[in-house]
C-alpha cells in the first residue's frame, strides 16, 4: 500500500539541537509491530531509525543529523509494497493515523495539508479537462474556464507556498497549458513536447522521492500519438520516448538512472512489451547498473528475460546409452515440460511418480527431467523408475549451471514450452501441470 505524505517536524533549538519525532496510529493495531524510516535518496533508500509500535502507537524520534527531504516509513513486508513516503523539513512536529481502510489522516502538520490539497484540487481539474475532450464537448467558454482554473491553481500554490519542500513539488508539476482552444491531438502534442520544461531533475529531493521516476514513466507509457493502430507502432514510440528520457537523466547519478530505467523495465514487463525491456536493458539500464557496482541487478534481469513467457528456453543435454541428446534437437512435440528435482526432495518423490503416471496419456508431450544432485548414485536408482522422462543430471546442485541459469530456488519447478521450446507456464505444482495440459 502505498501513501504519500508530506511531512515536516518540529525542530528545537535550546542551547543544543533536539531531536524531532514523528508520533501517531496504526489500525488495526494488531497488524503493526514495527516502523522503519529510511531516507530517499537519489541513489535509493538509506537506513535512518526504527521504533517498535505498541498497541498501534508509536513515537519515532529522529536523529539530529537527519537531511530535511523525502523519507519512507516501512511498516510491513514486502517493505516496497507496505510504506508512507513523507517529506521531512525538520520544522514542523508531525502527527498522523493510519487506518489499513480508511489510509492517512494528517492531524498535526501544515505543509502536509498544503501539499495534498494542491494535487487533490489540480487532479481534479486536470479530469475535467480531459472529460470535456473525452466527451466531445464544443463549449469554449467551458474550456477556457477549465484552463483558468488550472492556471490559477497553479499561479496561488506556487506563491503562496514557496521556500517549503512543498513549493518543490508543486512547481516541478506544472504542466502545459493552452492559452485557446485546442483540438486533442493538438493538446497531447504540445503537452508531450513541454513535459520536461518545469522538472528540476537534478534536484536531489526530487529525485529521492517517486516524483520524477513517476513522471518519466508518464512520459514513455503515455505520451503517445492518438493514431497508433498496431501493436509494432506503439513499441515504436514508446522505445523514441525512451530515448528522450534518456537525454534528459543522462547527467544525473548512475544510481538515479539505474532506478528510473529499473522503474520503466518494470512497466514493460507488466505490459508485455519485451521488446521495449530488451531496449532499455542493452541501452540504457545494464550500463548504468555495472557503472553502479549492481552486477546482482543485471544477472536477475537477465535471468528474467531468458526465463520470461515466449523466449526460447536455454539448452539443456543429457546422454541416453551413450549418445548425446539436447532439447535444442530432440524429436518435435506439441509441448515440453521441464522438472527440475532432485533425488533427495521429499517433495519430488511425492510428485514426480503420480505425474509421471497421469503424463503417459499424452503423447505429444516431451518431459525433460533434471536433476540437482550432489553425486550419481541416488540419481540413477530413482530416475530409472521414471523411464517415460529423458534425465539429464546437474552435479553441483544449487550451484550448478542449469540451477543458475534456470534461477532454481526451490524443487521441483516445472516449465512447460511450446512446440518451437518457448516458455507458455510456469506451474506450481504437478496438479497444475496436468491442469495446464488439459486446458
Amino acid at each position: 500500500m502505498r501513501v504519500f505524505l508530506r511531512f515536516c517536524i518540529f525542530f528545537i533549538t535550546i542551547s543544543i539541537q533536539a531531536q524531532g519525532s514523528i508520533s501517531g496510529n496504526f489500525s488495526p493495531a494488531k497488524d503493526f509491530k514495527w516502523l522503519i524510516a529510511y531516507e530517499l535518496t537519489p541513489n535509493g533508500e538509506r537506513y535512518t531509525k526504527d521504533t517498535a509500535v505498541k498497541e498501534g502507537a508509536f513515537t519515532l524520534e529522529m536523529p539530529v543529523t537527519a537531511q530535511a527531504g523525502m523519507y519512507r516509513l516501512v511498516y510491513a513486508v514486502p517493505q516496497d509494497e507496505f510504506y508512507i513516503d513523507i517529506i521531512y523539513d525538520k520544522k514542523e512536529e508531525v502527527k498522523f493515523n493510519f487506518d489499513l481502510q480508511d489510509g492517512l489522516t494528517i492531524t498535526n502538520s501544515i505543509e502536509n495539508k498544503w501539499y495534498n490539497e494542491y494535487f487533490s484540487k489540480i487532479t481534479t481539474a486536470q479530469d475535467r479537462l480531459l472529460e470535456y475532450y473525452v466527451l466531445g464537448k464544443d463549449s469554449i467558454k467551458e474550456y477556457m474556464a477549465i484552463l483558468k482554473e488550472l492556471q490559477t491553481l497553479q499561479d496561488t500554490y506556487e506563491e503562496n507556498h514557496a521556500n517549503t519542500i512543498a513549493h518543490k513539488f508543486i512547481k516541478a508539476n506544472r504542466s502545459y497549458l493552452p492559452t485557446e482552444y485546442e483540438n486533442l491531438e493538438t493538446f497531447l502534442k504540445n503537452k508531450k513536447q513541454h513535459h520536461f520544461d518545469h522538472l528540476t531533475i537534478n534536484d536531489p529531493i526530487l529525485q529521492g522521492s517517486n516524483f520524477l521516476t513517476d513522471k518519466f514513466a508518464s512520459y514513455v507509457f503515455s505520451a503517445l500519438p492518438v493514431n497508433i493502430t498496431t501493436k509494432e507502432q506503439l513499441i515504436t514510440e514508446v522505445i523514441k520516448n525512451v530515448n528522450v528520457t534518456a537525454s534528459k537523466i543522462a547527467n544525473t547519478s548512475t544510481g538515479f538512472q539505474v532506478r528510473s530505467f529499473h522503474q520503466l523495465w518494470n512497466i514493460a514487463d507488466a505490459n508485455g512489451m519485451a521488446e521495449v525491456q530488451d531496449y532499455i536493458f542493452k541501452n540504457f539500464l545494464k550500463k548504468a547498473a555495472i557503472a553502479n557496482n549492481d552486477q546482482k541487478l543485471v544477472d536477475d534481469l537477465e535471468m528474467a528475460s531468458r526465463l520470461r513467457i515466449g523466449a526460447i528456453s536455454p539448452n539443456i543435454t543429457w546422454e541416453i546409452n551413450g549418445k548425446k541428446k539436447s532439447l535444442s534437437t530432440i524429436d518435435p512435440a506439441e509441448n515440453y515440460l521441464l522438472i527440475f528435482w532432485s533425488s533427495t526432495c521429499s517433495h519430488c518423490l511425492k510428485e514426480l511418480p503420480t505425474l509421471h503416471k497421469e503424463l503417459k496419456e499424452y503423447e505429444d508431450l516431451k518431459v525433460i527431467a533434471v536433476g540437482l544432485e550432489d553425486d550419481a548414485i541416488n540419481w540413477k536408482k530413482v530416475s530409472a523408475t521414471l523411464p517415460a522422462f529423458n534425465h539429464a543430471i546437474a552435479l553441483g546442485k544449487w550451484e550448478s549451471d542449469y540451477a543458475k541459469t534456470f534461477g532454481i530456488q526451490s524443487t521441483p519447478t516445472y516449465f512447460i514450452l511450446d512446440s518451437e521450446k518457448r516458455f507458455l507456464a510456469k506451474p506450481e505444482s504437478d496438479k497444475e501441470v496436468v491442469e495446464f495440459l488439459e486446458n
